[in-house]
């Protein structure tokens, strides 16, 4: 189904509902931004001029309707590993050096939208991205524990960052690891309590940490440092070594991990749309693109479709895409009237709450969750997860998806389902069936998406026949039902596992054609 086949409603203008989602996103939005511009080596405003133009300008270039655009939590490892290598450890010229492979980057988002290939986020193994993003949580935790503690680490690898926590922990600068302890216990015990809910904890933090710092008598170099104004803000990229060969592997993995989060973001928060409206993936990588490239030429993080904001702005009550508008315009409201008061910001509560989102990322119930789904995806994620600590996102995804694809030939599944998957389909009346062929692995989800969206708003039902095939992957069953959730006027039924036995009690586990 195209994003056309429902009504839209409330959603062509501003609402007071889409202004006051906006506003209590753009709380969250404003902290997070500054500490993931800092955790990434970035100048901390370089956070809030991506969260600005991803809310002011990508709205305008046709984004998705419910999601926020903004810097995330997920490219921090790629952003600072950029600086680093790129400026040989001049942070400075690596950042302008980073910003100019995010240019690169942004024009092949662009490409991508426009040979419609968004939907390739869609296919990636869920465990694969789980054990991804489980890595860069660790790494966050290794980096802003320190920060946290007002201690500079000598290591600089995830591994030596992590073994230098304990002294770290044990050699703080006391006033900054009480505030950022405390700011670290507001994180957690906030969300818990009931009647506190609503004030979000990044904002109850500020509130406390600011007059914290105040009263304490925080040095500068502890505190947030912005420049004057925006314009005073702007800087340029550097392209003098954007064709060498640590410059294109920070570009692809800035265009790659970029699309696939925001893909997947896009059809989750879609699956959250009370009125069910899907997205045009590819338009709104197009917009994505176009914000990315603003961002990069005039010295922003990258940003993607970032999900805890978007759960938010649904959960807030938005309606339309003007919600995104407005937490951006906010923002720059924000950062133009009051950049005295967000000088006053101690470091340390920036790193509590990055502290805080890394171990949702990478929490006990992510590995949890990847072993009940089977053994050969608990080895997809526990690969993903170490290859990703010990060299980077790029060989850690290629190193589970390689495995992946080792593991289907290994039992069985033909070659010419995974290169050319083959969906027979077939229309009676508003059924539409469609009989997978050889194995039902990652592939064939494309061809599946691609006949739903092409049959129209005629379609009530849509059966996926598996009978005539050998195996059916974990990323079908998990992304096919997520798929179903983009039909507004269709429902998925299955058919043909009866002689297929699954290989752990979970739901969406990979199932075998039985002997």
């Amino acid at each position: 189904m195209n994003s056309h086949s429902r009504p839209e409603t409330a959603a062509r203008g501003f609402t007071f509902a889409d202004v006051k989602s906006g506003f209590l996103v753009c709380l969250i939005a404003l902290p997070l931004s500054l500490g993931i511009a800092l955790a990434s080596g970035f100048p901390p405003i370089a956070g809030v001029m991506t969260a600005i133009v991803g809310g002011v300008l990508v709205t305008l270039f046709g984004s998705a309707r419910l999601t926020i655009k903004g810097p995330a939590a997920g490219l921090i490892v790629i952003a600072v590993g950029a600086v680093h290598d790129l400026g040989g450890g001049d942070m400075v010229a690596g950042y302008r050096k980073a910003i100019a492979a995010g240019v690169v980057a942004a024009a092949l988002q662009i490409l991508f939208a426009l040979f419609r290939v968004a939907t390739i986020g869609m296919i990636l193994s869920p465990s694969i991205v789980h054990g991804m993003l489980a890595a860069i949580g660790v790494i966050i935790i290794a980096k802003q524990v320190h920060v946290l503690a007002g201690v500079e680490p000598e290591a600089e690898t995830p591994v030596g960052l992590i073994a230098e926590i304990p002294h770290s922990l044990l050699h703080p600068d006391p006033t900054v690891l009480l505030i950022g302890a405390t700011a670290l216990v507001m994180m957690v015990v906030l969300p818990m309590v009931r009647g506190l809910r609503l004030v979000p904890a990044p904002l109850a933090v500020l509130a406390v940490a600011v007059p914290a710092a105040l009263l304490t008598h925080l040095a500068d170099d502890k505190l947030v440092n912005l420049p004057g104004s925006l314009a005073d803000a702007v800087v340029l990229p550097d392209f003098s070594q954007v064709l060498s060969g640590t410059s294109i592997q920070y570009i692809l993995m800035f265009a790659l991990i970029g699309t696939v989060e925001s893909t997947l973001t896009v059809i989750a928060v879609d699956g959250m749309d009370p009125l069910r409206r899907a997205s045009d993936l590819n338009r709104d990588l197009l917009a994505l693109g176009g914000g990315n490239l603003v961002c990069a030429l005039i010295g922003g993080l990258p940003m993607i479709s970032e999900i805890v904001r978007s759960k938010a702005n649904v959960d807030a009550g938005a309606t339309s895409r003007w919600a995104n508008f407005s937490h951006g315009a906010f923002l720059l409201l924000f950062v133009a009237l009051i950049p005295g008061v967000l000088q006053l910001i101690p470091l340390t509560a920036l790193a509590a709450m990055l502290v805080y989102t890394g171990f949702r990322l990478a929490s006990p119930s992510a590995f949890r969750h990847a072993a009940a789904t089977g053994r050969d995806q608990l080895a997809l994620f526990l690969t993903t997860f170490a290859v990703t600590l010990l060299t980077d996102l790029l060989v850690g995804v290629g190193a589970g998806l390689l495995l992946k694809l080792v593991l289907h030939l290994a039992r069985g599944v033909p070659p010419s389902a995974i290169v050319r998957p083959r969906v027979d389909q077939t229309r009676s009346g508003p059924v539409l069936r469609l009989r997978v062929r050889g194995a039902a692995v990652f592939p064939a989800l494309l061809p599946i998406r691609r006949a739903v969206a092409a049959a129209g708003p005629g379609v009530t039902e849509v059966v996926v026949d598996l009978s005539d095939a050998r195996l059916v992957d974990h990323t079908f069953l998990d992304r096919l039902e997520t798929l179903a959730k983009e039909w507004p006027t269709a429902t998925l039924t299955i058919e043909g596992r009866a002689g297929l036995a699954p290989v752990a009690d979970h739901p969406h586990a990979t199932h075998r054609r039985r002997p």
